[in-house]
This record gives structure tokens, C-alpha cells and sequence, in this order.
């Protein structure tokens, strides 16, 4: 039996995760996947500091995610506990598993001058399932998947 593919995608609010988002989107729903958007909910979001963070995250991504033609009905959310590449490796790891693991090149946090961040280049060594790094988005165009 040939099951459904599924693909991550971890989503902060930055330029580079919306960036990822789309493509993310625009892949799964032209090949009939599942998109299962993650977003580590860290320390600052725990103690109250961030109380609406997570739930303004989920409607911006999910609306994004329609937006570029994901279906609703294929579109799942998860806030995970811990930083972004242990919670995006678990989300990927049995017995949640994924067929792909989509990323910006940077989040939220990252510095200027880097082309990769720390999250996307340790997922790029660590994962056991083949990860894409999508490249910010350009003013003149969208970036989306080869399809």
C-alpha cells in the first residue's frame, strides 16, 4: 500500500520560514501530501511572555499555507516543545515520520551576513530524511517548488 507523503515544515514568523512555507505548500499540495507545519514553542513562550505568539503563529500559517493552494483538509499544525532542530527532528522521527523536511536557510534569530543558520545547517547533518533549504524569498518572484 502507498501511503500519503508527507512533508515538515518548521515555521517561526520569519521572511525565511514564510519563504518555506509557501514552497512547502505549493509541493505537498501538487503531489497530494500531507503539510504538517511545526513551531518550537521555547522558554519565553512557556512563561507567559509570548501568551498569543504560538496562536497568532498558527493562524498566519495556516492562512499561508491555503493561500498558495495547500488543502485545508492536508494541513496540519504542532507546537513542540524545545528548540527548533530537536523539535523539528522529532516531528519527523517515527512514530510521527515524514518523507521530507523543508526549512529557510535562516529563522527568526539569525544573524546578519550568514547564508544558513545554525538550525537549518545541524538539520542538514543530522536528520535521517532529505531536507530542504529554501533560499529567501526575492522581491521579483516566488520561489517555488520544482514541479
Amino acid at each position: 500500500m502507498i501511503s500519503t507523503p508527507t512533508i515538515v515544515v518548521g515555521y517561526d514568523g520569519s521572511e525565511d520560514s514564510t519563504a518555506a512555507l509557501r514552497w512547502a505548500a505549493r509541493l505537498s499540495a501538487a503531489i497530494g501530501g500531507r503539510l504538517r507545519i511545526v513551531h518550537a514553542v521555547g522558554l519565553l513562550e512557556h512563561a507567559g511572555f509570548l501568551a498569543d505568539h504560538v496562536a497568532v503563529h498558527r493562524e498566519t500559517a495556516l492562512s499561508i499555507a491555503v493561500e498558495v493552494g495547500g488543502d485545508p483538509h492536508r494541513i496540519e499544525w504542532s507546537a513542540v516543545d524545545g528548540d527548533p532542530c530537536s523539535a523539528l527532528l522529532r516531528m519527523t522521527a517515527p512514530p510521527e515520520s515524514a518523507d521530507l523536511l523543508v526549512v529557510g536557510s535562516r529563522g527568526s534569530d539569525a544573524h546578519d551576513g550568514s547564508l544558513l543558520g545554525s538550525t537549518s545547517l545541524e538539520l542538514a547533518e543530522r536528520s535521517t530524511i532529505p531536507v530542504t533549504i529554501v533560499p529567501p524569498a526575492r522581491k521579483d518572484s516566488e520561489v517555488g517548488p520544482p514541479v
